[in-house]
């Protein structure tokens, strides 16, 4: 194994160590929240006393299912905000090995997926311990699809996952070499090196992508995998971090066919589409590439549907968030959104999450889901 490879090096522990205080603020603050007033008052008392001396504390199920709710509801960049009651936690702190930590995954891919009828669901391992080494998945989701460099400069798959790919490939990892070889999942702890594991392939669901009037569609040999499990995001929920979190929702239609497979500097889909449909690219005032996307879009929603896999369109979605918005403000909370997240990124001006002002990101709201990068 490369020992200069950035993944590979162990955390800065020095912030971790000097940030106490803000730690016991956040700490004091969660066991306040009215969601957790039903603990009698000693926990709080407990808690803070055992973070100041210790560095950490244990938290109880129902706590951290409380926070990571929480967490989604807070989370400024996520449409899908109004069903954070409905999240349900696996809980995977007692997990210690790479491969079973693996394991978990697997049982995390089985159970949200649920034969099509997406579930709600967060795996919670390990803390950060208190001399700042941690468990993560170091995959950006559980699942992803490959990108390999080829020698003229085009990449076969997922232009995005091209270093990730790259680095997979170091450690010993062999892919097929087609548009979607599902990569490994890349699991780190502070007491083994970076493993690689293969994803079982019956947890991989995929839709293969057809249209409802174009029978071409379905020769140009696209799928998308069902289920959207972010793995590169801290939780944080009062005062302990949780570097191994591993959360899903379900797909925004969107998502898939506005930026996976249409983005440049992804799949880059829309130019054949475009060819296939007799479309005039000499200009963009055709809008070609409009025309291309919104028929991508579709066959996304239908295939997925006709697959019994659960997927929204923006439209719902974005009527859900306002719904969501105005439940808040009704509860007298605040709802802090990232306008540029919460819009997608298709007919944007059709949708009611457009035409509307919000309160503004809180980067210091907690409890929250905190966005690591590949060289973290």
């Amino acid at each position: 194994m490369n020992p200069v490879s950035p993944i590979e090096t162990a955390p800065d522990t020095q912030p971790f160590r000097t940030d106490l205080k803000r730690r016991l603020r956040e700490c004091d603050e969660f066991f306040r929240l009215p969601e957790l007033a039903h603990l009698p008052s000693q926990r709080r008392r407990t808690a803070l006393e055992q973070l100041e001396q210790t560095g950490g504390y244990s938290q109880t199920a129902e706590e951290i299912l409380i926070g990571a709710k929480l967490a989604w509801r807070n989370h400024a960049r996520c449409v899908g905000r109004k069903h954070w009651r409905s999240l349900k936690l696996l809980d995977a702190r007692d997990v210690r090995s790479a491969r079973d930590l693996a394991e978990v995954c697997w049982r995390h891919l089985r159970m949200a997926t649920n034969g099509g009828a997406i579930q709600s669901m967060i795996t919670v391992g390990p803390p950060r311990r208190p001399d700042g080494r941690e468990f993560r998945v170091v995959s950006p989701q559980l699942i992803r699809y490959a990108g390999y460099r080829n020698g003229d400069g085009t990449v076969t798959g997922d232009a995005a996952n091209v270093r990730l790919t790259e680095f997979a490939r170091k450690l010993g990892w062999r892919g097929a070499g087609t548009p979607f070889d599902v990569l490994p999942l890349l699991v780190s702890t502070p007491d083994e090196p970076i493993r690689w594991f293969d994803i079982p392939p019956e947890l991989v669901r995929e839709v293969e992508l057809e249209h409802p009037e174009f029978e071409w569609f379905a020769g140009l040999d696209l799928r998308w995998h069902a289920l959207p499990v972010v793995a590169n995001m801290n939780l944080e929920v009062g005062g302990v971090t949780y570097p191994f979190a591993p959360f899903n929702g379900w797909y925004l239609g969107a998502e898939i066919g506005a930026r996976n497979l249409s983005d440049a500097t992804r799949y880059n889909m829309l130019p054949l589409i475009a060819e296939m449909m007799c479309l005039d690219t000499r200009s963009e005032r055709t809008l070609w590439r409009d025309s291309a996307l919104v028929e991508l879009n579709r066959a996304v929603l239908y295939s997925f549907r006709k697959a019994g896999v659960y997927i929204v369109d923006h439209h719902t979605a974005a009527k859900q968030f306002c719904d969501h918005v105005r439940r808040e403000e009704t509860a007298g909370r605040s709802c802090p959104t990232d306008w540029s997240w919460i819009n997608p990124p298709i007919s944007s001006g059709l949708t009611p999450t457009f035409h509307r002002y919000y309160d503004p990101p809180d980067l210091d709201i907690r409890p929250n889901f905190v966005r690591r990068h590949f060289n973290d």
